[in-house]
Parts: C-alpha cells; structure tokens; sequence
C-alpha cells in the first residue's frame, strides 16, 4: 500500500481540484447520502484491488449507519465531511453553513472517534461565503477533476471508459454508490493499476498550496 508522509498544507483559501504529488497517484472520493447497499460491494472491490478510497459522508448518513461507517475505517478508508444534510449550500447564510459543516463534523467524529478536516459540498455548489467558513473553520474544500457522472446511472462501461480516458495524475476523481458504480469497479480498478496508478486518500494526495485547476463539474 502507498502513503506519501509529506504533511498538508495548513490554509488553502480556494477550491481543490486535483492533488499535487507529482506522481501517477489517483483519489478515488465516494460522495454519500444514500446507497449503502452498494457500499460493502464496493469495500470488497477496494479490499481486493489495494484501493483507498475517500468517503465523503453526510452526518445524517453517518448516524444511520455507523456499523458501516466503522467498517470504512477498519479497511483504511478516509472519511470526511459532506455537511450534515445534503443541502443546496448556494441557498444558505454563512451561519447555516458553519453549523452543517460543525454538526456533520461531530456526528462523524462521535462514530469513528476521528476528526474531519476536508469538505465537499452537495451538488458541487461552492460560493466565496463558502470558502471564508471553510477558512474560519481550518477545513480544506475539495472538488474534483474526473466526474463519472454516476449519478445518471449509466451503463458500468460508460463510467470505466470515463474514468480511463481522463484520469491523469493526481486525478480526484468523483463517484457515489450506485450499481452500475459498484459494477464497474473492478474492471476500473484493474485498468487504473496496469496503467501504473496508486489509489490513495485524499489527504495523501493533497500536499501543499497553488493545486488548482479547471475541474470536470458536469455532475450535481
């Protein structure tokens, strides 16, 4: 298994789209507020393929599953924050948004005794407000730049072909648990690793400042 010891960056003030290491690493990141039936598939997968995956979790799931939630750990997966509902973050005040990052926070870290420190927000909705609560609140605010767009429910070769044809180095790549999701992650992360990449956490992946890029933000 692959981990890169190089500490992360205290501050980022803007989005991050892509980590920075530098070598053929991707972060596979699972946004979560439904679907747990295709999680322990997923977990297999990972398991048998070497893969550590991000789990991004809303505190409301979390709290419903915690058996599950314990299972991520245990496996070595990342879990971090995607608020405590999965609400449209564009339509809340600053206060609102620093009580669902706070509260998703805590119920996570009430389960799995271990703090968050990164966000992703529901539906991909980002604003400046966002970015000072996130600053306010010592978080890192990550996007992503490979979209599988699973959330359409495409065939599972339609998300394998959109994977391998844009993953690069350093990729964030973004999916939630679906069937066609779960059934395309063997032949997925079969091809990821002939073609020579490590799937590591997000925090691995992200080592300093300036790792912004145009991210791939077709999906909600």
């Amino acid at each position: 298994m692959y981990y890169n010891d190089i500490s992360i960056a205290t501050h980022m003030a803007e989005p991050i789209y892509q980590g920075n290491t530098g070598q053929k690493n991707v972060a596979i990141t699972v946004n979560v507020d439904w679907g747990e039936e295709y999680i322990p598939q997923m977990l297999a997968e990972f398991k048998k393929h070497e893969a550590l995956a991000t789990f991004y979790v809303t505190g409301t799931w979390a709290e419903k599953n915690q058996d599950l939630l314990k299972e991520m750990v245990q496996e070595g997966h990342s879990i971090q924050n995607h608020g405590y509902q999965h609400l449209h973050f564009n339509t809340l005040t600053r206060d609102q948004m620093a009580t669902q990052i706070k509260k998703g926070e805590q119920a996570i870290q009430k389960i799995t005794g271990r703090k968050t420190t990164f966000f992703t927000p529901p539906y991909g909705e980002q604003n400046r407000q966002l970015m000072a609560v996130i600053s306010e609140l010592d978080y890192h605010l990550t996007m992503w730049s490979v979209d599988t767009i699973d959330w359409q429910r495409p065939e599972p070769k339609t998300i394998v072909k959109r994977v391998i044809n844009k993953v690069h180095n350093d990729a964030i790549i973004l999916m939630h648990p679906t069937e066609p999701t779960a059934k395309a992650l063997p032949d997925m992360l079969t091809q990821l690793k002939q073609d020579g990449y490590k799937m590591i956490t997000v925090e691995k992946i992200v080592i300093m400042k300036d790792v912004k890029i145009k991210g791939d933000t077709q999906t909600t």
